[in-house]
């Protein structure tokens, strides 16, 4: 199994975990990745800079906004609230790994002159706005999905944090962009990677207080410490904020679980560092390669039952919730009290995803309550192949595990061809099998 390890001993940010994926990649695709990275956004480039910590030589990737690299590169967001406080030049989540003073957590327009020089003009973009931005960037629709899912995650994280509606949540426009590039190359990166699981460590938050635009806070920040909800975590004697909002978005986003590095054959190693110098190197460290096919992980059921809804409404739930990163997603036919017939779904997730799924069920059903059953499941580990045919190539999945090999022709690859083609579906379905099988012998 092609198997992602995360090693966060010194947390992480959006910025070093993209840098320690495109380390990973193959020369050909580190190209290709930095072609798609600078041209998503006209204003944003992002360049691969060589750096060390403690005698490590790693990656750091700097991002410019309009030719100037913005004080953070994690995401800078803000509350309607926050425009009666004169924030003047406080600070916000106090970047430690990028070595930068402050962001600025605003929710109005104003001008200001930093220490170093240079004026920014500050607007301030919604979830909607992001959402815009993210759909028209030139990326495949995975990528787009991936995103959006991980601002998602933030927006929520921040408006339960500050006890307001998501939709008073305000994204700083220049910390936007960068923010934007952050998010959006780690899921690209997470897409030419294509791992077939994705584990990371107990992840570093650090510790003390950051000063903030609303005064002093614990680290973790509140909407880090919600984001890392379900996720094992620890501080230490490093003083200041390791793990950023970004980063556990984006963990709790991709990683399938959390502990120790599985036993693995290694392949790769990515290292993405940041600017600040610690007693520890300040780095989050990739490693790539193979895994024993088939395993055991921890899931969590969400269980509900519903008997006035649609068909096609709760379709469409399942497609929502599917887009939102559930494991899968079933309905069942069920007879409640006094003889109605009603549907029982049922949502296999990830623990971490527990709660922010609990809540799409919600919004996206007529129902009044979720039930949670968490338990294990043994897998066979899921990879996808091309097998050539007489019908041209097509993808066929493969699970694989405890002597165990299962392989099945992509539907939607059969589904085309029998319509392009006016075959019976059966048909090209077994030759394709029979396809993968010869392939699978030469």
């Amino acid at each position: 199994m092609k198997t992602l390890y995360l090693e966060c001993n010194m947390g992480a940010a959006g910025d070093m975990l993209t840098a320690a994926l495109y380390e990973l990649l193959p020369q050909a695709q580190k190209g290709a990745f930095l072609d798609t990275m600078n041209r998503l956004l006209p204003s944003v480039t992002v360049t691969p800079r060589s750096a060390v910590t403690c005698g490590i030589v790693g990656t750091r990737m700097e991002v410019l906004v309009h030719g100037q690299e913005e004080h953070s590169h994690d995401v800078a967001l803000g509350t309607a609230r926050d425009a009666v406080h004169d924030h003047g030049h406080e600070t916000a989540h106090d970047e430690a790994h990028h070595g930068y003073d402050h962001h600025h957590e605003h929710a109005h327009e104003h001008d200001h002159d930093h220490d170093h020089g240079h004026a920014h003009h500050h607007h301030h973009a919604s979830p909607a706005d992001i959402a815009a931005i993210l759909a028209n960037l030139d990326v495949p629709e995975a990528v787009k999905s991936n995103a959006r899912a991980v601002y998602d995650r933030i927006a929520a994280a921040e408006a339960k944090a500050h006890g307001v509606p998501v939709t008073e949540i305000h994204f700083h426009e220049v910390g936007t962009l960068d923010a934007v590039a952050d998010v959006t190359g780690v899921c690209l990166a997470m897409h030419l990677l294509a791992p077939d699981r994705v584990v990371a460590s107990p992840v570093h938050v650090g510790s003390g207080q950051v000063r903030c635009a609303h005064g002093v806070m614990p680290v973790p920040a509140p909407a880090t410490a919600h984001l890392l909800t379900g996720i094992p975590t620890y501080g230490g004697e490093i003083r200041g904020e390791l793990c950023t909002p970004t980063g556990a978005a984006l963990l709790a986003h991709f990683c399938g679980s959390f502990g120790p590095q599985p036993a693995m054959a290694v392949t790769a190693v990515g290292i993405g560092a940041g600017v600040k110098e610690f007693p520890a190197a300040n780095c989050v460290r990739a490693f790539l390669g193979e895994t024993e096919d088939g395993g055991r992980e921890a899931v969590s059921e969400l269980v509900c039952h519903i008997d006035d809804m649609t068909a096609e409404a709760l379709a469409f739930a399942g497609e929502r919730l599917l887009d939102d990163g559930a494991l899968d997603v079933s309905t069942a036919p069920i007879t409640m009290k006094k003889g109605r017939t009603a549907w029982a779904l049922t949502v296999l997730c990830r623990p971490a995803d527990e709660e922010r799924l609990a809540k799409v069920v919600l919004r996206e059903t007529s129902t009044l309550g979720v039930r949670v059953r968490r338990c294990e499941r043994y897998i066979l580990s899921p990879s996808a192949r091309t097998v050539e045919t007489a019908y041209g190539p097509m993808a066929v999945k493969t699970g694989r595990g405890f002597g165990i090999r299962r392989e099945k022709p992509e539907y939607r690859d059969v589904a085309r061809v029998a319509k392009e083609q006016g075959l019976p579906f059966q048909q090209v379905w077994e030759d394709v099998l029979a396809a993968a099988r010869e392939g699978r012998n030469e």
